[in-house]
């Protein structure tokens, strides 16, 4: 298997981690000042609650990108603007930043405000606590006049109250006496200018409506998005105290108020003496005309930046709300105690962007999160990578989550009927109203030029809406959902599938054209003007499966609704009958390997390409993940090559186990690839030695698919995915925001890679490798409403009901039985040398002791975890 990456991962906590951050417990700590990383520190340490988020930047700091960028998102707050590019109108929507509501400046004797180039810097510290997702900076500096002086601050984003921040600072005065003025402002005068290949692209989206106050303290800012009407207020009230003895009394400082349509701030004056310490709380709330139970976004914020507690009230009450999500998602892993910090840091990211808060909105999975503007905010298919983590754990995220979905529908289904297809077709960049957001052209940071884009033809996306439907139905049971919601979405993306596909007369076997797989380096045939492909297998495969699964879809569903949803929809019998032949005589493309065996093709044609001279690039090159892009600096195609950006064919065999996989191309008539015990192996190899990875999840699916095949490897990928993010791998795209899909694929790949764990008809099975590795092991999952404690240790697996949040017994699946446990009941199995279960498991005292015979035992899906990648976000006209 080829190597990814030099990089090799420290083995403990305390290391140095790429960065030179420091690991210890719950903390990663930055020290001493690094200009140039100093836009990654910001979106690593970013803070939110999964409506709102702030990136890390330092508050007394400028917006300056690409040095310090205080950008600020929400769900849903989408704008469009149209830019004027050689000659031609293009319409481009963003996620659009906020107004920055940390200004919180110092000046000291009326000078100039303090800011990191202006002052001798003695000592800085930029921390982040995980546990509570607070940031935190420690400066002590000198100015121009040889004052020394220490500052202290902290922030964070409120879990507890969907609409609050907050941030103190410590201010001390060690070798001075003196007036100092405290700026505590909020900023409206902010444009989307961070990512630099986006800033030929208009980037003003916000107009000013009005700057107010509510009374003495409060100060507060409206502005109103341009085109899509958005208002968006935030209010901010300011206090000082003195520290007296061993406590704090709240002072009146002299109080100064500028404001102008699009800014205002407070400057709060006071006296400080040698040695002294003040306190300063800013308190913010912010809304956005979204939001429910609103008479109005500035009389909102106002009123409730007002009711708010101090400091220190408005952090406990956001502690407790953490402390119960790690309740629900914490996991333990001892024996790789970095590996656990940086799952736990991938968890505090994914929860800061899909939380219980999240749920309650309008909001999809934006692939960059809250934290930049990368993508521009667009939702793709990363959701495909995200909600294997909540399913488990809180299953009310991805419902609501899945209603984003569900709410565009109609958009869909126009696209469809557009394009001259039945069903809904989704788009590959969704942003506020489901059209497709994906530009035609996209700009080549190498080269400079502007070149075609034709990535909204992965029409994949809608096969990954099906399965994320399907799956998190498997986990919760949520009949409800699925009669309410699932199934019409479920049934919309069967016909689509089945309008665009057509039988081939010569082979009786159905095709789909002009689509484009995962991979995203090839859009079109060589020399060809059009776009897409012919018969991507993984596309094809999800389409067959689809079809199979459609009509049991409709069977789930209680009488009335089936014939009321088939009465609305339109759906006839002849449309499901296509349905059946589809499952059963799609197109999937085979060649053979260098050794003469069947592997499966990426698509048909593949194997007429050309191969690349990989190691003549890696020896010109420093960094090859964006081969494409080197390809046409030099004026060559990478249509012409056999190689991939990332996982392609590769992932159906993550997305379904091997007995799935098997039942799949069976029913196709392709019994030959479906007896083939080899077939992964050899296509897995096949494609890795052709893959660039350039997507950080590329690493994540490979990691899970050789989890049974080469565990070395495996893990190998697996430990470079947990520091991709942290680290930056890809060499400045962390900066623009994290990658979703690699921090929350991470931590599937324990779940379902390592242990092994997927639902499928009823049963949670366990099939764990990789386990050998992951003594200690422990961590809760929760399968159709009843929490279930996993373990892994003294090499065995245990799986325990739990009496607290029981609601059912549960069928789970271990090695060749399958038992139904109730509450307070626990079932243990040994593992073998491999890490596996060892053929003759052993139940432990306390174990249900109802079994069923294999044969009638579903195999769990294997781990679903992949690539978001998608460097074609369409990054300009």
């Amino acid at each position: 298997m080829t190597s990814t990456t030099d990089q090799q991962p420290a083995t403990d906590t305390g290391d140095v981690l790429p960065g030179g951050a420091v690991a210890d417990d719950f903390t990663l700590t930055w020290t001493g000042l690094e200009p140039d990383d100093e836009g990654l520190r910001e979106a690593l340490t970013s803070t939110g609650n999964g409506y709102f988020c702030t990136r890390g930047a330092a508050e007394w700091e400028d917006t300056d990108a690409p040095k310090h960028y205080a950008g600020t998102y929400a769900h849903g707050a989408y704008n469009r603007e149209t830019t004027i590019l050689g000659g031609r109108p293009v319409l481009n929507e963003d996620l659009v930043n906020l107004p920055n509501w940390l200004v919180l400046k110092l000046r000291i004797e009326g000078e100039e405000a303090i800011r990191l180039d202006n002052v001798e810097v003695l000592d800085y510290r930029h921390s982040y606590d995980i546990r509570t997702a607070m940031v935190t900076r420690e400066f002590r500096f000198r100015d121009r006049a040889g004052r020394e002086t220490t500052l202290r601050s902290r922030r964070f984003v409120s879990m507890a109250h969907s609409h609050q921040a907050a941030m103190e600072w410590t201010v001390t005065a060690e070798n001075w006496s003196g007036r100092i003025g405290v700026v505590s402002a909020i900023d409206g005068r902010v444009d989307n200018t961070m990512v630099a290949r986006y800033r030929d692209l208009e980037g003003r989206h916000l107009d000013p409506v009005t700057p107010r106050t509510f009374g003495p303290e409060i100060i507060a800012l409206k502005v109103r998005t341009r085109q899509s009407n958005l208002y968006v207020s935030e209010a901010a009230r300011t206090r000082v105290y003195r520290g007296r003895g061993r406590g704090w009394e709240k002072v009146e400082p002299v109080r100064t108020l500028h404001q102008m349509n699009d800014y205002v701030q407070q400057v709060l004056d006071l006296d400080l003496t040698e040695g002294e310490t003040v306190r300063v709380e800013k308190i913010v709330s912010f809304f956005t005309s979204h939001d429910n139970a609103i008479t109005e976004t500035l009389t909102a914020a106002g009123r409730h930046v007002e009711r708010y507690p101090d400091f220190a009230g408005c952090l406990a009450e956001h502690v407790d709300a953490w402390d119960e999500y790690w309740d629900v998602c914490d996991l333990e892993v001892p024996g790789v105690p970095r590996v656990q910090l940086l799952l736990r840091f991938h968890m505090a990211h994914v929860l800061q962007v899909c939380s219980r808060h999240t749920a309650r909105h309008d909001a999809g999975v934006p692939a960059r999160g809250l934290n930049g503007e990368a993508y521009r905010g667009h939702v793709f298919w990363d959701e495909l990578y995200v909600y294997p983590f909540l399913n488990y754990r809180l299953p009310e995220i991805t419902r609501g989550l899945l209603m984003y979905r569900y709410r565009r529908l109609a958009e869909a289904r126009a696209a469809a009927a557009e394009a001259g297809y039945r069903g809904a077709m989704f788009p590959w960049q969704s942003g506020s109203d489901g059209t497709e957001e994906t530009q035609v052209v996209h700009l080549n940071p190498l080269s400079g030029q502007w070149d075609p884009d034709h990535s909204h033809n992965q029409r994949h996306v809608n096969a990954a809406i099906f399965y994320n439907v399907w799956q998190y139905y498997q986990a919760t049971d949520d009949l409800e959902f699925l009669r309410d919601y699932g199934a019409e979405l479920m049934l919309e993306i069967a016909r689509f599938w089945a309008s665009i596909a057509h039988r081939n007369p010569n082979t009786g076997r159905y095709e789909i054209h002009g689509v484009m797989g995962p991979d995203e380096f090839h859009e079109r045939y060589p020399g060809s003007e059009d776009g897409g492909l012919r018969n991507n297998a993984y596309t094809n495969v999800m389409v067959a499966w689809i079809c199979a699964t459609a009509p049991k879809v409709l069977a789930l569903l209680p009488k009335s609704r089936r014939r009321a949803l088939r009465s609305r929809l339109g759906i006839t019998d002849d449309e499901i009958t296509r349905w059946s032949e589809m499952c059963t005589s799609m197109t999937v493309p085979t060649h053979h390997d260098d050794d003469g065996h069947p592997v499966i093709t990426q698509f048909e044609g593949y194997e007429a390409l050309g191969e690349l001279d990989w190691e003549g690039y890696r020896a010109r090159h420093r960094n090859i993940q964006r081969m494409d892009r080197i390809l046409k600096a030099e004026g060559d195609d990478p249509d012409r090559y056999k190689l991939a950006k990332q996982a392609d064919a590769v992932m159906l065999f993550f997305l379904f186990g091997d007995d799935e996989l098997r039942e799949i191309f069976s029913r196709l008539g392709y019994d030959a690839i479906a007896d083939d015990d080899d077939l992964a192996r050899r296509t897995i190899a096949y494609y890795d030695r052709r893959t660039s990875h350039g997507s950080t999840l590329s690493l994540v699916a490979h990691a899970a698919v050789l989890a049974g095949i080469d565990p070395e490897s495996s893990w190998e990928r697996f430990l470079v995915a947990v520091e991709s993010d942290i680290g930056d791998v890809q060499g400045g795209t962390t900066k623009e925001g994290i990658h979703m899909g690699v921090m929350s694929g991470t931590l599937d790949l324990l779940q379902r890679a390592y242990l092994g764990a997927g639902a499928r008809d009823g049963v949670l099975t366990f099939s764990p490798r990789v386990t050998l590795r992951l003594d200690g092991l422990a961590l809760s999952l929760v399968f159709q409403g009843t929490t279930l404690r996993v373990s892994v240790a003294g090499g065995a697996l245990t799986v325990a009901v739990q009496s607290e949040g029981f609601s059912h017994p549960v069928r789970i699946g271990l090695g060749d039985e399958v038992r139904e446990l109730g509450a307070g009941q626990e079932w243990t199995v040994d593992l073998d040398g491999d890490g596996r279960i060892h053929p003759r498991a052993t139940a432990s005292v306390g174990a249900a002791t109802t079994a069923t015979p294999a044969s009638t035992a579903t195999s769990a899906t294997s781990a679903t975890t992949a690539t978001g990648g998608h460097d074609h976000e369409g990054n300009g006209a």
